[in-house]
């Protein structure tokens, strides 16, 4: 009897160690965000509803749902807070204009959907997964995006709804600090900002995204944004292009990214992770270390990633003052950070 009970706990232990992890990380964008320039009820805010995000995906995923849902569940939440650069709230064009682009990934079959330049679509992680299961295809933009939305019966919006005063206002200051040093769009120096103080938080700040992995061992990502305030001729960042802002391989990691889109469509961020996990054998916390802390810096480049591994391993790196950003594991509490250093 004693070597049964003994045969027994061994293997109810094996079977324990053997479980497949979940684990569900989010952000919502990377900047110039410190502590001496957010209120305490900012700050709580901030934190608020970072956690919130995170518990709802984080349930589905508790409730044996897919890393697709819990991504789309948590993104959502982020989508409809003008707290972040994504959805409603999110920043405005040159012309006073809301263009939302998002992108989401499945690790488990490689395929991937994307909108892009989108003004209607109440929520473009939902466009960007319809693309993904319901099209032949991985990116749709403008018009022809929002045409396929509401064929697929997504909820359309008036522009007015994504209108946020403070965006607004965010807008009026880039454009009057434009006229004093001169457009960000001058051609003498192609793929820089010319040396002027532009102020990057001013331009890109607040994107949203989430990477989590399921009981079945399966990654995704997902990433949603309004881009670079006052952008022009339809300017498009890195978030809906697969490889640079969003990435997702059951056999390596799923990557969300946050910052200065050019650098990370150059560079093709989110897949290096990847690929220096593939390629060199690095951890997945060694490889988005690199790219961001080094690979990237050197290009000058500013943000950060979120990343998970079908282990339940997680990586949050940025070199910018701050990234909103949190995770939940195992312990099923919710993980929240703002600031560097946290």
């Amino acid at each position: 009897m004693k070597k049964l009970l003994l045969l027994l706990f061994f293997f109810s232990a094996l079977g324990a160690t053997a479980q497949q992890k979940i684990g569900l990380v989010i952000h919502g964008g990377a900047g110039t965000i410190k502590k001496e320039n957010m209120t305490p009820e900012q700050d709580k805010e901030y934190r608020q509803k970072l956690q919130e995000a995170l518990t709802a995906g984080y349930a589905v995923l508790d409730e044996g749902g897919t890393s697709l849902e819990a991504v789309t569940t948590a993104v959502q939440i982020l989508e409809t807070s003008p707290l972040f650069n994504a959805g409603r709230g999110a920043v405005f064009t040159h012309d006073g204009k809301n263009e939302l682009d998002a992108a989401i990934m499945d690790g488990n079959t490689g395929l991937a959907g994307a909108v892009a330049a989108v003004s209607h679509i109440k929520s473009p992680i939902l466009a960007a997964q319809a693309v993904m299961l319901h099209s032949p295809h991985v990116m749709l933009v403008g018009e022809g995006a929002e045409q396929f939305a509401r064929e697929q019966g997504l909820e359309m919006v008036e522009p007015e709804y994504f209108f946020d005063q403070r965006r607004f206002e965010q807008l009026k200051r880039v454009q009057e600090r434009e006229k004093e040093q001169g457009s960000l769009y001058s051609p003498n120096q192609p793929g820089s900002y010319q040396g002027k103080d532009f102020h990057f938080e001013d331009y890109k700040f607040g994107t949203v995204g989430c990477v989590a992995v399921d009981e079945y061992g399966n990654v995704a990502a997902g990433t949603s944004t309004g881009g670079m305030t006052n952008k022009r001729y339809g300017r498009v960042g890195d978030v809906p292009i697969i490889g640079a802002g969003t990435y997702a391989d059951n056999e390596t990691c799923a990557v969300s990214a946050t910052g200065h889109g050019e650098y990370f469509i150059r560079n093709v961020v989110a897949y290096d992770i990847a690929a220096l996990m593939k390629y060199e054998d690095l951890s997945l916390e060694e490889a988005a270390e690199k790219v961001v802390m080094e690979k990237l810096v050197e290009k000058g480049g500013s943000g950060g990633v979120i990343a998970i591994d079908r282990e339940g391993n997680i990586a949050m790196p940025f070199n910018s003052e701050g990234m909103f950003r949190g995770y939940m594991k195992e312990d099923g509490e919710p993980h929240v950070f703002i600031y560097k250093g946290e």
